[in-house]
């Protein structure tokens, strides 16, 4: 016997009516390339979303045809996230700090129709205007006052003048929920990038689990602004949350630094944020020098790679502002745990607490989650005993887009590719990445946890920790360090750091100090180039004290 309810599906236009609707007063401010500051609400955006709808159809944009955006957050982006997904069509975020050739590439293998841009980045554009091969039109995303010049980008239109030659009256479509709504590639750091094609159904359902209270918390209330990018997965899909709920959306544009963040967090009251460490540590280094704090912000929610201890310290203990530990992957949409204590845990003391809140977190309902041994038998919840993490749930891929990739899944499980443990409370923590993991002697030894604690040392800048070879072990832990400005460390200094923190074969052989941590399109730390350059640096300077 099937329920007597109504079939409505579950589509991402229903988010944009809703916040025009019940929550049409709300602001949405951004910071434009352009240089000023622009403040709209949300009837106002529901508006030029649907002049922006027409404009696609006059364009001949059909349901499925993909429609790219190279851009930063701003409210034009906003406007693409519902007038493309909401008319049938897909979006397709391109990260614009990849290299020009990967962009082609992604952009050919998506079949990208028509490209939106912002004006920052017009070079790119010129460098593969002429290399790509399907896309018919290009979109500057600004007015007609800054519309630039170009004779290498053919058929380049304005933003602004294409929205205004539309009228606002477009009826959202009806389809099925499961048709593709947006598109996402991984970040590609061995082989090419494959394609995470989500669906309207998976996206609803992601953003009504992250919204939780136990996972992001978003409210009405709330000020968000969304530091992580709105090309790397849909800005762990804060556009969409914020229209749910009806919260203020602040767009920061490209001012990451931490003195535009702080001044847009003081300006417009932000209440929560959200990014990758990399970007907090300009954001404490600005605050912390200039003696500064945080007016309203009560929460950041940080992910992308693991949140030092240290930098969790800073934010809770001296600026009284909640860190949510949180992971995920391109794959899951993106958001799979936060970490969110349980009220067994109110009670534990400061230390105590901070040891759970630097595990990844629990998982939201809608993620299963278990590891396995390398025999692919299920292991232990027990926090101690590690093992590769395997998901599954309603916004994680069962394939890549064009079947690349020859089919993830292993017994319907997504393979993460992370080495973690999971406590009897439900709590995950990655140990490391599985190609990233040190196996020292025939036992493992986690890349993270030493990194965490060289972050901890006062003139450490930025810390990664990779396998070097080694002639009696096979590999053995080596760090790379920036150290602070100003700062004076020796490697001997740093090696005692680690005396009394961890198991004493755990204690990286050597360290080695550069300028710079090279990062990936999506603020990771490229391990791959470090072992490249330094894999064999033990090798080279044998005599290692475990030897």
């Amino acid at each position: 016997m099937n329920g007597l309810m109504m079939d409505q599906p579950l589509l991402i236009s229903s988010l944009l009516t809703h916040a025009e609707r019940h929550h049409g007063e709300q602001q949405i401010v951004s910071r434009r390339v352009e240089g000023d500051v622009h403040r709209y609400t949300y009837r106002d955006m529901g508006q030029r979303v649907r002049r922006l709808a027409n404009a696609l159809a006059a364009r001949g944009i059909e349901q499925g045809e993909r429609v790219a955006t190279l851009a930063w957050n701003g409210y034009r982006h906003m406007e693409l996230y519902y007038a493309v997904s909401g008319s049938g069509a897909v979006l397709h975020t391109l990260n614009p700090r990849l290299h020009p050739d990967q962009v082609v590439w992604i952009a050919d293998h998506a079949e990208d129709e028509i490209l939106f841009f912002d004006l920052t980045f017009l070079p790119l554009i010129e460098a593969i205007a002429s290399r790509v091969s399907t896309i018919k039109a290009f979109v500057v995303m600004t007015d007609r006052a800054h519309m630039p010049a170009s004779s290498k980008v053919p058929n380049l239109l304005c933003y602004e003048d294409l929205i205004d030659d539309h009228t606002p009256d477009f009826e959202w479509p009806v389809f099925d929920e499961k048709a593709a709504s947006s598109l996402c590639y991984t970040s590609g750091t061995t082989g090419n990038p494959k394609g995470a094609l989500y669906s309207h159904r998976s996206t609803m359902l992601h953003t009504y689990a992250a919204a939780l209270p136990d996972a992001l918390n978003c409210s009405a209330k709330d000020v968000i602004l969304p530091v992580v990018p709105m090309f790397h997965v849909n800005a762990w899909g804060l556009p969409y949350i914020a229209c749910m709920v009806g919260a203020k959306l602040v767009f920061p544009g490209p001012w990451l630094d931490g003195k535009s963040l702080h001044d847009l967090f003081e300006a417009e009251g932000v209440t929560v944020s959200a990014g990758v460490p990399t970007v907090w540590q300009g954001l404490l280094a600005h605050v912390e020098s200039n003696d500064l704090h945080f007016s309203t912000m009560r929460r950041t929610i940080i992910g992308g790679s693991a949140c030092p201890p240290a930098m969790m310290r800073a934010f809770q203990e001296r600026y009284d502002v909640q860190v949510l530990h949180a992971w995920g992957m391109t794959e899951l949409s993106p958001v799979g745990t936060v970490c969110t204590l349980k009220p067994c845990h109110q009670t534990l003391s400061a230390a105590e607490r901070l040891a759970i809140q630097s595990k990844q977190g629990r998982s939201v309902f809608g993620i299963d989650m278990k590891i396995v041994g390398e025999d692919g038998a299920e292991l232990p919840h027990d926090g101690k005993t590690a093992g590769e993490l395997m998901v599954r749930g309603a916004w994680v891929i069962s394939n890549y887009f064009k079947g690349e990739g020859a089919g993830p899944l292993v017994n319907g499980w997504f393979p993460t590719g992370d080495v973690s443990t999971i406590d009897a409370d439900g709590f995950m923590q990655i140990t490391d990445r599985s190609k990233d993991v040190i196996k020292s002697g025939g036992e493992w030894i986690g890349s993270i946890d030493l990194e965490n604690i060289a972050m901890a040392h006062p003139a450490v800048e930025m810390a990664a920790c990779i396998a070097a070879r080694h002639p009696k072990w096979d590999e053995r832990p080596l760090l790379i360090v920036v150290k602070k400005s100003g700062q004076e460390l020796t490697r001997d200094e740093l090696i005692k750091f680690y005396d009394g923190r961890i198991a004493k074969w755990w204690t990286p052989d050597d360290v080695v100090f550069v300028d710079r941590i090279p990062l990936g399109a999506t603020g990771k730390v490229q391990k791959n180039l470090l072992r490249d350059a330094h894999g064999d640096h033990l090798m080279a300077n044998s005599g290692s004290r475990f030897a």
